[in-house]
């Protein structure tokens, strides 16, 4: 969530920078309700402070003798009066609150407004693919490969799902394993999550409650508990209701977890096969680090990402995010667009995204600086890959005339060596 001061400062302000969003946030009733709570809250401290002052006075007037019962009448109905006021200040607390957490993230100051259509390519590596023969998709690629098993996945689990078999599922261990190694030699820690997490987690990371149906809940487990959709959404809570200190910062990580989401089902041409699905694999890079560190972290990511792609020598393109594009949660995405031949257009694989305090301060994540003041961590995430548009591209870039795909000499090792994937006959 935002600092709330920003909207009391200035709500036309803030109102202004979310239009870059493209959302338009009327701010009236929310500062009605915010002047509301500072009423009552004066209100409360006052009857507060008259009730302790009279409750103090009561032994020394019995003492003296005199007849209480009129005032312990007078401070019942206070008491009484209190009570409600309170019930009203946690009304509109809630109320406040609610507004709060449904805010996305303010876009950085050099973003562009709105949305996909302004996002800008700032780098680009290698170059698309010519073939001289008749190229094959990834579909046909795997089927001929005999490496993904698409019917049996339909069968076991719907439209959206997959069978790694043979081969198949040892390139896709070969690519995270070269995913692992390389975030490990980073100087990253690496993590094991469980996939099954509880309403919190959803709340810190800034999906709940807005976007609560786009996930897995699981209805009959103890408490509100749901299915993770990418492994940030619980390295961000490692730290929820925590302080740390100046000194064991930027905190480094990366985990591996299956990722769940409900938003596959498409039958866009450009979504076929592997590129769209409910479950897939991914490995996610993150940070905690300072206010002053944040910046030079999300490069740290963002570099990190790229040197993956390159490693594999795949063409892609590195584009800049316009404000409108960026995820409710983050303040700046740059996303690694990889190059699909059989579709002629670029699928993202990697997002780095800095959330700066947005996510810490729902998480109430602080760390005390070297004033001994307090302040709010940044938080920084960059798929570090996900799987499942990685080994489609791979397989169309790669691919020779006589049907085989050379393996990218960086996975070999994990491969027993071998150079190529060969049709099955």
């Amino acid at each position: 969530m935002i600092d709330i001061n920003l909207i009391r400062q200035d709500s036309e302000a803030i109102r202004q920078r979310y239009l870059k969003k493209q959302k338009d946030i009327d701010f009236t009733q929310f500062l009605q309700w915010d002047e509301q709570r500072k009423q009552i809250i004066a209100t409360v401290e006052s009857m507060k402070a008259e009730r302790n002052k009279v409750s103090a006075l009561v032994p020394q007037l019995k003492k003296q003798g005199q007849d209480v019962s009129t005032t312990i009448a007078e401070m019942k109905q206070l008491g009484e009066k209190i009570a409600t006021l309170d019930k009203q200040l946690d009304e509109v607390s809630a109320q406040i609150n609610d507004f709060l957490l449904r805010l996305p993230n303010l876009p950085d100051d050099d973003l562009l407004a709105g949305g996909k259509e302004n996002n800008r390519p700032i780098k680009v590596f290698g170059e698309k693919p010519h073939f001289d023969f008749e190229p094959k998709s990834h579909i046909e690629l795997c089927q001929s490969l005999g490496l993904i098993d698409y019917e049996r996945g339909a069968k076991l689990a719907g439209n959206g799902s997959w069978i790694y078999t043979g081969l198949g599922a040892r390139l896709e261990w070969a690519l995270l394993n070269y995913f692992i190694d390389s975030h490990i030699k980073s100087g990253y820690t690496f993590m094991l999550p469980p996939y099954m997490l509880n309403y919190e987690c959803g709340l810190t990371a800034g999906q709940f409650p807005k976007f609560e149906d786009d996930v897995y809940q699981i209805s009959n487990a103890e408490g509100k508990k749901f299915m993770l959709p990418t492994a940030e959404t619980a390295l961000v809570n490692l730290y929820r209701n925590e302080i740390l200190e100046e000194s064991q910062l930027p905190k480094k990580f990366f985990g591996y977890s299956a990722c769940f989401r409900r938003e596959a089902g498409s039958y866009r041409a450009e979504e076929r096969g592997m590129i769209r699905g409910h479950q897939f694999n991914k490995v996610e890079l993150f940070q905690y680090t300072t206010a002053e560190g944040s910046d030079k972290a999300f490069e740290e990511m963002v570099n990190m990402a790229c040197g993956l792609v390159e490693g594999l020598g795949l063409h892609y393109q590195l584009s800049k995010l316009a404000a409108g594009d960026c995820s409710d949660s983050m303040a700046r995405t740059y996303d690694i667009e990889i190059y699909i031949p059989s579709m002629n257009i670029y699928k993202e694989v990697s997002s780095a995204s800095n959330a700066r305090d947005y996510q810490a301060r729902r998480g109430n994540m602080r760390y005390r600086n070297s004033d001994k003041k307090l302040q709010y961590m940044h938080t920084l995430n960059a798929s570090g890959l996900a799987t499942s548009r990685v080994f489609p591209a791979l397989l169309e870039q790669c691919q020779n005339a006589d049907g085989s795909v050379t393996i990218p000499e960086v996975l070999r090792k994990y491969m027993d060596g071998m150079e190529k994937l060969v049709p099955i006959k």
